[in-house]
């Protein structure tokens, strides 16, 4: 009969033990690395992504145009669109706008939007206070619903050589019906130097507000 090593068992067990935590580790990284990059960009403006949060500083004499841009799925049947043009405000002045949805179906559809500020390099500087982004919105048939976002922009942009000439920033939005629709359209990711247009995470109890 074969003669059974204690130390050879135990390393064995050890060895298992550390393969599977490996494996397991690895799984959930896949599963957090959007939310993790999405956190990092958000923090950082990587990528065009607008910071989260923060209180306007208050204004200044130095003026900046946003621009609301609006972006639909080819395969989500929604009617989505800014609901006002361009608006100009002070560096470190709080502004609002709107966006409107409806859904053209005769079922209930599911969309969840991602968004960026372009110029990229502007991403640092555009802080969101209020969004919908990354915020799942079920519509039932011809539902129509407005949706806010509160913003400023940083008294810093005006003092960063990359950014002080920049007079017109865009706030980009795309609904989609998943996030995995997002990025196999890019959305989260792409090639190239910077890694994509950057989303942030999604911030649930956004209030909605029904159009009459």
């Amino acid at each position: 009969m074969p003669v059974t090593d204690p130390d050879l068992a135990r390393r064995n067990r050890r060895t298992a033990t550390i393969a599977g935590g490996v494996v397991a580790g690895m799984v959930g990284l896949a599963f957090a690395s959007v939310p993790l990059y999405a956190i990092f960009c958000a923090v950082t403006g990587y990528g065009g992504t607008p910071q989260i949060g923060g209180t306007a500083p208050g204004a200044t004499d130095q003026m900046v145009t946003v621009r609301f841009n609006a972006n639909v799925s080819p395969n989500l049947p929604w009617k989505f669109a800014p609901s006002q043009g361009p608006a100009k405000l002070a560096l470190g002045e709080e502004g609002m706008a709107f966006y409107h949805a409806e859904n053209l179906a005769e079922t209930p559809v599911t969309g969840i939007a991602t968004y960026n500020v372009t110029p990229e390099v502007a991403g640092a500087y555009f802080h969101k206070v209020a969004c919908f982004c990354f915020d799942e919105q079920t519509l039932e048939p011809g539902q129509k619903v407005e949706m806010p976002i509160a913003y400023w922009v940083s008294p810093e942009m005006a003092k960063d050589p990359n950014t002080r000439g920049i007079k017109t920033i865009t706030v980009n939005y795309t609904y989609f019906r998943t996030l995995a629709d997002a990025e196999r359209a890019g959305a989260l990711a792409k090639a190239g130097e910077h890694v994509g247009k950057r989303t942030e995470l999604a911030e649930p109890g956004r209030p909605r507000t029904a159009m009459p």
